[in-house]
């Protein structure tokens, strides 16, 4: 554990060189601990607070009198396979986190969240008790929380400076979140990367659910996973305990109530209200996203993003042309240079110019980066195109023009593939209306959230609306694979992955085919929660409705040639597979009425409507 410091001698430091901490400690001599956080919460019913398990693991010399600051990683996943060691021993580091970060002067520190591992308590899917869980550990490790060796000693962080550095992927990307946006003292910054921003928004998309999660009726996502990380917990209070047992199954009871209404009790499974709280204690805020992550989709971070840039917090984004993956097997190298960087300038106040550097990192298609001030780009405008009607060669048009007179257009709802919904946009088609604007002068660059307007009626008491924003035109559609949520946070990520571009630093498997057409975004929504996506009301056949929602955020370059292509339509079945579309089986069959008068498709066109050149 080391020697006390001598009289008047001073504790080790860090070295700095070139703006960032040198590798001067040794990690075959850092301690390793494990402790366990007495959160303020009883989540299993007991009678006694939960304790949140904590793996620490830190250089020798804060035994001397060193203090350092914390990089977390907080997971529902550790010990979901493995077992657990014995509650006295860390589990080890897997990552290379550990291995570079501890010879610069930091600790690493794994939080296994509640309910699961060798914590105590109940899991909740996104409630409240996940947040409380893995804020406590900030909090002890600013003195503020109570912490326990496994002999009943107390466990102080006087070796901790209580800078705090949370990062992860997936739902241990979910957590930093989550804890982010209760506004605690001393945590400094927060790295969520292909993570939920709203539990409600990844199984439903306004107002209907998923496919994914609703094909089997009996299928409740939220006990689902739950159950599915508790499981093979030994301790009191696992998921084979009744108390946990209820709660757990309390999470499919509630969930299968909303309908896909966005009830209590998925508004406090959203993190986007409590936004402000971030900029309330300082903490900065460094997302990393998939462009085609289809599982965590894009909507998350661009719904959080949009409440950072509208309060001006310190930022940085990467947004890449890959899946749901760990951004270390898009470019490692730089990858974990920008981490030390980020790390050393917000937790050890390192003046090392990371934030003076443009804000966003964008990959395009063909695997080339651009940077730019800021996402979505300042010069993006909202510019509203018109649905008109067919014309010799298109089945509807795209205009700056809006329609006048009461012109309609009808399509039955009928699931057929994604490809027979936006192919042939010259054809007019049963299940399907397309709308095309007239061939590009110049590229135009999208960037931001495309939204629609449609003022529509139905034959039926219920109406799915999907719309898919299209790129027509001969050209490269580059497929990159993703990869499961349990996947990535099990996937061996060592130093020497780093190195051989091995486990979560294998690139990523990417195709390549000329196709001619390619779908840009998309999104849906039931038309009965249109009013209020609190509650469902049936819908009057016959009677008008004006709709909006939004699609997918967008950030693509149509090339000069090329025409923007809007499908509107209900039921679908996606093409990738991983698209995971909303569906509502009750609305197949119907007809649904557009009427051009008064629908619209509104997009972020950097340049304005000058850049569209028509």
């Amino acid at each position: 554990m080391g020697a006390p410091v001598a009289a008047g001698a001073a504790p080790p430091g860090i070295v700095i060189e070139n703006g960032v901490t040198q590798p001067v400690f040794s990690y075959d001599d850092a301690i390793q601990e494990v402790v366990y956080v007495e959160a303020p919460m009883d989540s299993d019913g007991d009678g006694r607070r939960d304790l949140i398990e904590v793996d620490v693991i830190r250089p020798a010399e804060t035994a001397a009198g060193m203090r350092v600051p914390t990089i977390m990683e907080a997971s529902p996943y550790f010990g979901r396979d493995a077992g657990d060691p014995p509650p006295d021993r860390t589990r080890g580091f897997p990552g290379w986190w550990d291995e570079y970060f501890v010879p610069r002067g930091y600790a690493i520190v794994q939080v296994e969240m509640q309910g699961t591992g060798r914590s105590f308590g109940c899991p909740t899917t996104g409630g409240v008790e996940d947040t409380t869980s893995i804020k406590a550990v900030v909090d002890w490790l600013n003195g503020r929380a109570p912490g326990f060796h496994h002999d009943g000693s107390a466990a102080v962080a006087d070796w901790s400076t209580g800078n705090v550095g949370m990062q992860g992927v997936s739902y241990v990307g979910t957590l930093p979140n989550a804890v982010a946006t209760q506004g605690v003292p001393g945590l400094r910054t927060v790295v969520p990367i292909a993570a939920i921003s709203s539990w409600y928004r990844y199984v439903n998309d306004q107002g209907v659910a998923w496919s994914t999660w609703s094909e089997n009726v009996d299928f409740r996502y939220t006990e689902y996973l739950a159950d599915y990380v508790s499981v093979g917990r030994t301790l009191p209070g696992s998921a084979s305990a009744p108390a946990c047992e209820s709660v757990i199954t309390g999470l499919g009871d509630a969930e299968e109530a909303s309908a896909s209404d966005f009830t209590p009790f998925w508004q406090e499974r959203s993190y986007l209200p409590d936004a402000n709280k971030i900029k309330t204690v300082g903490t900065s805020v460094f997302m990393v996203h998939g462009l085609t992550d289809y599982n965590v989709k894009t909507m998350h971070f661009a719904d959080l993003w949009r409440e950072v840039e509208r309060r001006q917090m310190p930022r940085k984004i990467w947004l890449h042309r890959g899946a749901h993956v760990n951004p270390m097997s898009v470019r490692p190298a730089e990858w974990q240079a920008v981490m030390h960087r980020w790390m050393d300038y917000w937790l050890y106040d390192i003046p090392n110019g990371v934030m003076d550097e443009p804000m966003a990192d964008i990959q395009r298609p063909d695997g080339s980066w651009e940077t730019h001030a800021t996402w979505p780009d300042a010069g993006a405008k909202e510019v509203a195109l018109g649905l008109g009607p067919a014309t010799a060669d298109a089945a509807g048009t795209l205009s700056l023009d809006p329609t006048t007179g009461g012109p309609t257009q009808s399509f039955v709802d009928v699931v057929e593939s994604q490809a027979v919904k936006i192919g042939n946009a010259e054809q007019a088609k049963p299940g399907r209306l397309a709308y095309v604007s007239p061939p590009l002068a110049r590229d135009l660059r999208l960037s931001g959230t495309p939204e629609l307007s449609v003022r529509m009626s139905t034959t039926a008491d219920t109406a799915l609306m999907s719309a898919l924003l299209v790129d027509y035109g001969a050209g490269p559609t580059v497929t990159v694979a993703g990869k499961e949520p349990l996947d990535v946070v099990q996937e061996s990520c060592e130093p020497e992955d780093v190195a051989n571009r091995t486990g979560c630093a294998e690139p990523m498997e990417t195709s390549v085919e000329i196709t001619p057409e390619r779908v840009l975004s998309w999104g849906h929504i039931d038309v009965k929660n249109s009013p209020d996506l609190r509650r469902s009301q049936p819908l009057t056949p016959g009677a008008q409705y004006n709709v909006r929602w939004t699609t997918l955020p967008s950030e693509h370059v149509i090339p000069a040639g090329h025409r923007i292509g809007l499908v509107l339509t209900g039921n679908y079945n996606a093409n990738p597979s991983s698209n995971r579309p909303a569906r509502d089986a009750a609305a197949v069959g119907s007809e649904i009425t557009v009427h051009l008068n008064g629908s619209k498709l509104v997009l972020p066109v950097v340049g304005g409507t000058d850049a569209l050149g028509f």
